[in-house]
């Protein structure tokens, strides 16, 4: 069993009022050797924006910005910007976040060729009633209950968690989302290619684009995406989220599987138990308890850098050997 070692507390919240409530779920990309690192703050009342700060090293804050670098300015993320997460491609930063309308809750796109100044894309995922979503996911197969179970309390269809691949693959984007109670995986040549007739047909065929469903006792509830997929040369490393009910309510972990280099549709290995597990006081006990949600790595050396949200509350920071992580992985190939 191999697990990450816990490095502490990177980031608390400050008396800003953009961030007086909590601090958690980074994106962060290794830049040169600095880690540029944008973090979703919460001010009192849950409205979220992002933050910025740069880090000299992995675990270092070099700067820290006074006001958020993106907050909300359009209808579809009236109510917050969440979750971030970054990749960079051919020349550009991609920053994908959950917009929050206070409905719906929909992955929105920003880009940026400084990582500082972000040019907004609007939603692109599907803006869709969850009722027509699962007519259309039912036509060809039936619909795992689960999908009923967490998302029929809102009249909307809830679609987050994207994470870009951090390059094309032949040619096309790839990226990660999810529709609870699973993660799913969308490749497109062009992200224009992302109309409402894609996700129809995207959603007729909803099966064919599941890629990794509960498995173990502590994912059984759901899965998401966590961190942009790290490549290896044994496939692309996920680190994700898995979530179990108990009966003090649900406890989020940090989980690692691998996936085919050119297929990312296929899965090679997954871990059976969690690699990061509440086990802190700010783990254990925060804005929401019992929550370790990795959003953001760097990679220095063999050493992977894994930043999370911990408690919804503060940002954390893990290290594990990379070459150990991927070893232990391939001892359980699928």
């Amino acid at each position: 069993m191999i697990r990450i070692k816990k490095e502490g507390i990177l980031l608390h919240q400050t008396n800003l009022e953009f961030e007086n409530e909590g601090v958690l779920n980074p994106a962060t990309i290794r830049v040169g050797d600095k880690v540029l690192f944008y973090y979703r703050a919460v001010q009192k009342g849950n409205h979220s924006s992002i933050g910025f700060c740069k880090l000299s090293d992995p675990l270092t804050i070099e700067e820290r910005l006074n006001k958020p670098i993106l907050f909300p300015e359009h209808d579809y993320e009236a109510k917050g910007l969440e979750d971030p997460r970054v990749v960079y491609i051919d020349g550009l930063f991609y920053l994908t976040y959950t917009a929050y309308d206070g409905v719906s809750a929909c992955a929105a796109l920003a880009t940026s060729t400084d990582g500082l100044q972000f040019e907004k894309h609007g939603l692109i995922v599907a803006q869709m009633d969850y009722a027509e979503f699962k007519q259309l996911a039912e036509t060809n197969a039936p619909l795992d209950e689960k999908y009923i179970l967490y998302n029929n309390f809102n009249p909307r269809l809830w679609d987050k968690d994207v994470v870009f691949f951090p390059r094309k693959i032949n040619g096309r984007f790839y990226f990660l989302h999810r529709i609870k109670p699973h993660i799913q995986l969308v490749s497109v040549n062009n992200l224009s290619d992302l109309t409402a007739d894609f996700w129809k047909d995207y959603y007729l065929h909803l099966h064919d684009h599941i890629i990794l469903t509960p498995k173990y006792k502590h994912e059984m509830s759901y899965v998401g995406a966590g961190c942009p997929p790290v490549e290896t040369p044994h496939g692309w490393l996920f680190i994700y989220h898995g979530v179990h009910e108990t009966p003090e309510g649900y406890v989020y972990v940090g989980c690692a599987a691998l996936f085919d280099l050119d297929d990312p549709s296929k899965e090679i290995a997954r871990l059976p138990y969690p690699i990061l597990a509440p086990e802190r006081d700010w783990e254990i006990r925060g804005d929401v308890d019992n929550v370790c949600f990795p959003t953001g790595t760097a990679l220095f050396d063999d050493t992977l850098y894994i930043y999370y949200g911990a408690g919804d509350e503060v940002i954390a920071t893990g290290t594990i050997s990379l070459t150990e992580l991927i070893n232990e992985l391939l001892s359980y190939r699928a």
